[in-house]
């Protein structure tokens, strides 16, 4: 019996027909980022008709003043807001999978945005910077400073002979705990005013979005997402391995270096602007790679949007649990992530076993 071996020609065409249709899937990922906007704008407190609420964001200036400052003051900005967290703690995840080799890795699991909690919090009890002249952003300095602290402890973790990704995660759940405790003894110190920022960093919460933030955000990720987009040969080629990469030409310290730097600066940004939000940075990287495999070209856009919808979804949910109330989004994400990370864990037990 005669084998048919793929030509070059039919394997071009199946490279681009492959192609063409991770890039469909990006497109459909920016239309769901549009609905889900829509969505979360239109629900809240008030029972706001769909189609008025609509119609006022295309057209503001004919809609009712009381509507559109609901909508276009209220409400968009926290929808937004959720977006770019969504998108920059997707990115953050799916840099830190792809450079640690570790599947569990995110900026919640790792332990980085529980350090930069710390240093937020430092911030907000005590006033010190850890930055000289940061001024009116000192919390966000405090903030990367302490993400990137914790980034470099992994990052010579990953050094080590004889390291796995289970210890990896040990290490992380270390840091978590660690900066946690830290934490609790900051809010112990702390007074009333003091307190109540603390909770707002560790419960994860939404209701402090404005335009001046989400501005802020959207800048950084216009500027991450290409940084990492440059480097999406290097990042696939560090999936074959350290040797490989090598091999290729790769500087394998250096690139773990600069995303590990990038990443602490996505997840500082976003702990200080809306609190520790965790499992995004897990679930939306996973779902990526399942939708378009491990390169890194589709792997980070979709990641990114997948986590700005996810993030964006949750937002609804914390809305429409209890009427009229709004749960911080970090406990909606944890009901959400926390099951995921279970089924996520005994997937690699039994694929190891």
């Amino acid at each position: 019996m005669t084998v048919m071996m793929p030509t070059a020609t039919s394997a071009t065409t199946q490279y681009r027909q492959r192609n063409a249709r991770r890039l469909k899937l990006v497109l459909f990922g920016a239309l769901a980022l549009v609905g889900s906007v829509a969505l979360d704008v239109s629900i809240g407190p008030g029972n706001l008709p769909l189609a008025d609420v609509l119609r006022t964001l295309v057209d503001p200036q004919a809609a009712a003043p009381r509507l559109s400052v609901i909508v276009w003051d209220l409400r968009l900005p926290i929808a937004l807001m959720a977006l770019a967290v969504g998108a920059m703690l997707g990115l953050s995840g799916a840099g830190m999978q792809t450079i640690l080799t570790n599947p569990l890795a995110d900026p919640f699991t790792l332990g980085v945005s529980a350090a930069a909690t710390v240093g937020a919090s430092v911030a907000i009890v005590f006033g010190w910077s850890v930055l000289p002249g940061a001024g009116p952003f000192i919390v966000t300095a405090n903030a990367f400073v302490f993400a990137l602290g914790a980034s470099l402890v992994l990052f010579f973790m990953t050094r080590l002979r004889g390291v796995s990704a289970e210890t990896m995660i040990l290490v992380g759940i270390a840091l978590l705990f660690t900066c946690n405790a830290v934490t609790a003894l900051l809010q112990y110190r702390s007074n009333e005013v003091q307190l109540t920022q603390i909770v707002f960093w560790t419960l994860g919460s939404l209701a402090r979005a404005s335009w001046g933030k989400v501005g802020v955000a959207a800048v950084l990720i216009g500027l991450a997402l290409p940084f990492f987009l440059m480097r999406g040969w290097a990042l696939t080629a560090l999936r074959l391995g350290d040797e490989r990469a090598g091999s290729l030409g790769v500087r394998v310290d250096r690139l773990r270096l600069e995303i590990l730097i990038a990443t602490s600066l996505l997840a500082a940004v976003s702990v200080s602007f809306v609190g520790s939000i965790g499992f995004i940075g897990l679930v939306g990287p996973h779902i990526a790679r399942l939708l378009v495999g491990e390169d890194q070209r589709f792997f980070l856009p979709v990641a990114t949007i997948a986590s700005a919808v996810l993030l964006s979804l949750a937002s609804t949910v914390s809305k429409v649990i209890t009427p009229g109330v709004i749960y911080p989004i970090g406990i909606i994400t944890a009901l959400i992530g926390v099951p995921f990370f279970f089924s996520l864990v005994m997937s690699i037990r039994s694929r190891a076993g």
